[in-house]
C-alpha cells in the first residue's frame, strides 16, 4: 500500500476534523472561531475528546456560541451545559475558565479572532502566545487550535504536531511535518491531522486502517 492510498484509507476511517464533528462549520468568521476556541480549551483537559466535543455540542445549543454570549452566561449555565456532555472532572474549573476566557476575547479582541491572525502574521509562535493568554488553554490547546483553524488560515500550514507525527509514525507514513504535508492537498491537512491524533490516542485504529 503506498503512503496515498493509506492516507485515503485513514482519511475515510476518520477524516473528520474535531471542529465538524463538534457541529462547527469552520469558517474565517468571529462565532466560528471562537466555537473552536472553546472546542480548544475543552480538548486540552484529560478528558476523553468524544467528551469534550458533546460539551462543545451543549455549550453552542445553550445559546453560547458566540464570545459576548458566553461572557453573559452564568457559571451556573455553563457547569449545566458541560454536566449534559458529562464534561464531569473538570467542570466547575472549566465554567470558570470559559467565562473568564470570553471576557479576554472580548477585551482584547473586540471578540474577533481574526485580529489574532493578523497580529501572529503566519507565525506559529506568535499565534501560539496570543492563544495562551486564554485561561486553561495552553500549549496542547494552541497545538489543537492551530491544527483545526489551519482549515481556513492557510498561511499556518502544515500544522501537524507531535500528537499528529506519533500516529503518522503508528501508520508507518513520513514523521517530519513538510514530507507528510506533500502526500496531501491543503484542504486536507486538518483532517489529516485530526485522523492522526485520533491514531495516536484510539488503540486499534492504526491497525483497522492499514
Amino acid at each position: 500500500m503506498t503512503h496515498r492510498e493509506r492516507i485515503e484509507r485513514l482519511l475515510e476511517a476518520a477524516g473528520p476534523t474535531y471542529a465538524a464533528e463538534a457541529g462547527i462549520e469552520l469558517a474565517d468568521r468571529p462565532a466560528p472561531l471562537y466555537r473552536l476556541l472553546v472546542l480548544s480549551v475543552l480538548l486540552s483537559t484529560r478528558i476523553k475528546a468524544g467528551i469534550a466535543v458533546a460539551a462543545a455540542r451543549e455549550l453552542q445549543a445553550a445559546g453560547m456560541g458566540a464570545a459576548e454570549a458566553m461572557a453573559r452566561s452564568t457559571w451556573r449555565q455553563r457547569v449545566a451545559a458541560l454536566g449534559r456532555a458529562h464534561y464531569k472532572r473538570y467542570d466547575e474549573q472549566t465554567a470558570t475558565a470559559l467565562g473568564e476566557g470570553a471576557r479576554l476575547v472580548l477585551d482584547e479582541y473586540g471578540g474577533d479572532l481574526r485580529r489574532v491572525r493578523e497580529a501572529a502574521n503566519g507565525e506559529f509562535r506568535s499565534l501560539a502566545g496570543h492563544l495562551r493568554k486564554v485561561p486553561r488553554l495552553g500549549p496542547v490547546g494552541a497545538d489543537i487550535f492551530a491544527r483545526e483553524v489551519q482549515l481556513v488560515w492557510p498561511e499556518f500550514r502544515p500544522h501537524l504536531d507531535r500528537k499528529a507525527l506519533q500516529g503518522a509514525e503508528k501508520l508507518g507514513l513520513p514523521t517530519r511535518p513538510e514530507p507528510l504535508a506533500d502526500l496531501v492537498g491543503g484542504d486536507e491537512l486538518a483532517p489529516l491531522a485530526a485522523a492522526l491524533v485520533r491514531v495516536a490516542l484510539e488503540r486499534g485504529l492504526a491497525d483497522r486502517v492499514t
